[in-house]
Parts: structure tokens; sequence; C-alpha cells
């Protein structure tokens, strides 16, 4: 009934009013216990929280196994390359024939036949002595060497894996100096070339370095290398960094006859063969 319906009867009956049922109490107006309606929204909010803080802390651990499997995998490939000189054959790290596909002056290929191949050595006789004292920081496992020629016979090319005893830091450091100041570039600091008697190359000395590179490698205990020069024995009086030799407009002798570019385009393929075998020796299994 209404609070104003009129054929009620005065102190008689009272209006029966109905309102909603509050929250905390029974339909006789008894006070509830409000854990009993509040418990399982409670539990509800903390199962949802136990769920969510759970999957954040799985994709968390996740990331952290993605990391670490990632940092063991590179630490793997950077160990097992350094015994790849005497566990790879030597006409897979210095093939008998390297194809230059756009290696040479303006993109043209070039071809080089291998003519040599010095047994692995120590590092004494290899560099001059200052480039010898550049390198001592990261030492000398071994050494191993090849010379190739151009198709023509004109030109000859040593290249030179130099594997250290460096772990990665020690590689990384020696990579920062070379960059910060120039290393690569100074003509007081060259590889010496590998003139095997009764070859092309019988006549390439170490006066007749026409351009070079260098490189070192920082996810391997490398330092590759090439040299070039004119395979007639001519004297060069100013070598010239590859990377200079192949700049366009370049007018030195040694980069107008492409030698920037056969020490470059040799040394970038020997480079990417080497990586190639550290990638596979990285992920095979033992039998």
């Amino acid at each position: 009934m209404s609070w104003n319906d009129a054929t009620a009867t005065p102190g008689r009956e009272r209006p029966v009013v109905t309102f909603g049922e509050p929250e905390g109490y029974d339909e006789r107006g008894r006070g509830l216990s409000l854990a009993g309606r509040v418990a399982p929204r409670t539990a509800a909010a903390a199962a949802c929280m136990v769920l969510g803080l759970g999957l954040i802390g799985g994709a968390v651990t996740g990331g952290w196994i993605v990391d670490d499997g990632g940092g063991t995998g590179a630490a793997t490939s950077f160990s097992s390359a350094a015994g790849l000189w005497h566990d790879v054959p030597v006409d897979e790290l210095f093939p008998p024939t390297v194809q230059g596909i756009g290696a040479g002056p303006g993109g043209a290929d070039r071809t080089w036949t291998r003519i040599a191949v010095a047994p692995a050595t120590g590092c004494a006789d290899a560099f001059d002595p200052l480039l010898r004292k550049a390198l001592a920081p990261v030492g000398c496992r071994r050494l191993i060497r090849a010379t190739y020629t151009d198709a023509t016979q004109s030109y000859v090319t040593t290249v030179g894996l130099l594997f250290t005893k460096a772990d990665s830091a020690g590689m990384t450091a020696l990579a920062r100096r070379f960059a910060a100041e120039r290393l690569d570039r100074r003509t007081d600091l060259l590889p010496r070339p590998y003139a095997a008697k009764g070859t092309a190359a019988e006549r390439f000395g170490p006066h007749q370095r026409a351009s070079w590179t260098i490189s070192v490698l920082t996810d391997a205990p490398v330092v590759a290398y090439a040299v070039s020069g004119w395979a007639d024995g001519r004297t060069v009086d100013a070598p010239q960094p590859a990377a200079d030799a192949e700049a366009s407009g370049a007018t030195t002798a040694a980069a107008q006859a492409g030698l920037g570019n056969e020490a470059q385009g040799l040394a970038d393929r020997i480079e990417r063969r080497l990586r190639h075998d550290i990638a596979g020796s990285a992920t095979e299994k033992p039998s």
C-alpha cells in the first residue's frame, strides 16, 4: 500500500512500505556478516590478480630464458671459432677458386685462383713491426694464409686469418681501438704478403704492396686481412688502403688498377666463408 492510500484505517492499519533489500541485511532487517557477500568477490578479484601476475611473470621469465639462450649461443659460436684453423679443411677456408660477382671496379666480376697456401704458423714475420705491436694485446694462436691471382695473372693478393687468444671483450676492445685510431689506414701498419716461390706471387714482397684491408672481428677471435699488388714485381712507393682506393674519383695507380677492389673483394668473401663455418660449427651437435 502506498503512503497516501485513503482506504486505510487510521490507527489500525499501517501502510506496508517495501524497499529494496539493503546490502548487509536479511529480509527481517537483521544484520548479515559482510564476509558472506564480500568474500566471493574478494576471492574472484584475488584470483584475477594472481592470474595476471602469473602471466606477467611468465612473460618476464620467458624473456630471461630467450636472452640467456642468445648469450649462450653467441658464446658457443665465439669459442667454437677458435679451433676452425685446424678443424676445417684448407679448401673450405681458402677455396681453390673464388668468384667475385660485382667485386671489381664499376661492379665488374672477378675470379681469383689460389696459387699458394702457407703452412699454419705464428705471427712473427707476417706483419710489419708496428702492426704486430698493435695486435699483441689479443695474442696469436695461429695464422693461416693463402695467395691468389686474378684471371689475367696481373695481380696477386694474399689473404690471411689470424686466430687470436683473446675473448670477446678483448676483440671488441681491439676493434674499437682500430676504429678510433684508424689503424687500418696507416701505411706503417701493413700485413705482409706470402710470396711463394715458383708462382705468380714470387716477386710479391713488402715493397710491392699496393693496397690492403684489415678487419677485426668481434664475434670471433679472428683478424682477417688481405694485401694486394702487381704480379710483375713493380715497387709501390705509397700503398693505399682498399677503402680509399675503391672510392669514387680515386686516381692513384692502385685505385686505377683496381687493387683496392682485389684486396677488399677477396677479403670479404673469405670472411663470409669463415662466418659460415663458424655458424655451422656452433650448431653442430655431437654424435
